[in-house]
């Protein structure tokens, strides 16, 4: 008996002496005993989860937290684990993306360091420069006056231009209207105007591939001649389906010679419409047609000098693929509230339908 008080007393002092402790050592012995526990994830969705540490808390609470988001499966081990690893003090307030299928060791790894603070903002199809330039103040910290001005005129004093090779198809005098690809995106909290629109451009870079620029190409068009009737295309069209047909109308007209006529183009040169706080005017009358502009297509014949807003990738690939047609006239369907088109072959079809819908120039 007092031969194993000896013993016992001896691997005490041995301990100590190696700088060892009973805490440390029971610890040792917890996490050996769990390594199976420690190498299963709580559960099997992939999904993204963001998990937020508030200042000030602690580790039970995290591992409080964790559990209740269904992160882990057992708040002991876990705190017991980042105690043995040294990992507690290193836990910090942020903002985490977290899975279930993540171990326990994984998640406090993860834990040792916050994301930055992320904005997010996200532009649709269809807008103009200076309804992106709004959308971007009004969901993120860059300035609509900035964004503007970095898209029209101070892109060209950047590396943009080097770094893009489509832009050098671009006129030397044009704005980023049309190039601008509308999706989502996020950005850190300090992004400029800058970090925004070289994400856009990289992004329409991977969008509009080679083989789309050089469809433009076999149908007669440049690439930037393309994205401008691809711009078109997004205005006028509601229905998907109905994509390929409005191009197919539009090549119809260009190959012989007719003006395109088309009435999101003079919505794009009558401007902004203080009474209806709109870029695009809701309803089109004959004198409107008149305006004395470039992008008026019922007054010059061929595409707009440039884009008229940011087409999206259907109707880019709707305008690089245009389907064969005997079509040569197109206008709203006044019977439907779904944006769908009546389309003809004759100047008589196209005035019966104009006449059955009350003579007025709706747009979609």
């Amino acid at each position: 008996m007092k031969r194993g008080l000896w013993l016992l007393s001896l691997l005490l002092a041995t301990l100590l002496l190696l700088g060892c402790s009973l805490e440390s050592l029971y610890l040792s012995f917890y996490i050996e005993s769990k390594s199976e526990e420690l190498a299963q994830p709580a559960g099997t969705d992939d999904t993204p989860i963001s998990f937020i540490i508030e200042p000030g808390e602690s580790v039970a609470q995290v591992a409080g937290d964790l559990k209740a988001q269904g992160l882990i499966a057992d708040t002991e081990l876990f705190r017991r684990y980042v105690q043995y690893k040294g990992l507690d003090a290193g836990i910090q307030a942020g903002t985490y993306t977290l899975r279930q299928t993540m171990t326990i060791p994984e998640i406090a790894r993860t834990l040792q360091k916050a994301e930055a603070p992320e904005q997010q903002v996200t532009i649709p199809e269809g807008k103009r420069l200076e309804e992106v330039a709004a959308l971007v103040a009004a969901q993120t910290t860059i300035p609509a006056e900035t964004f503007l001005q970095m898209a029209q005129t101070g892109w060209q004093g950047t590396d943009l231009l080097q770094r893009y090779s489509f832009l050098a198809q671009v006129p030397i005098t044009a704005t980023l209207e049309g190039l601008l690809f509308p999706d989502t995106y996020r950005l850190p909290m300090d992004a400029t105007a800058y970090d925004l629109i070289e994400r856009m451009l990289a992004n329409f870079e991977r969008q509009v591939t080679p083989e789309i620029r050089q469809r433009f190409a076999d149908h007669g068009l440049s690439f930037y001649e393309g994205i401008t009737l691809a711009s078109i295309v997004e205005r006028e069209a509601v229905i998907d389906d109905e994509r390929p047909i409005i191009a197919g109308v539009f090549y119809n007209r260009l190959r012989d010679g007719w003006p395109l006529s088309s009435c999101p183009t003079v919505q794009y040169a009558l401007g902004y419409r203080p009474d209806e706080q709109s870029w695009w005017k809701r309803q089109l009358f004959f004198g409107d047609l008149e305006v004395d502009s470039p992008y008026n297509t019922y007054r010059r014949l061929g595409l707009p000098p440039a884009p008229i807003a940011s087409p999206g990738l259907r109707s880019i690939q709707a305008a690089a693929n245009p389907a064969e047609t005997e079509y040569y006239f197109f206008m709203v369907d006044c019977t439907k509230n779904d944006g769908s088109h009546f389309f003809s072959r004759t100047e008589a079809e196209h005035l019966q339908n104009f006449e059955a819908c009350g003579g007025v120039i709706s747009t979609p």
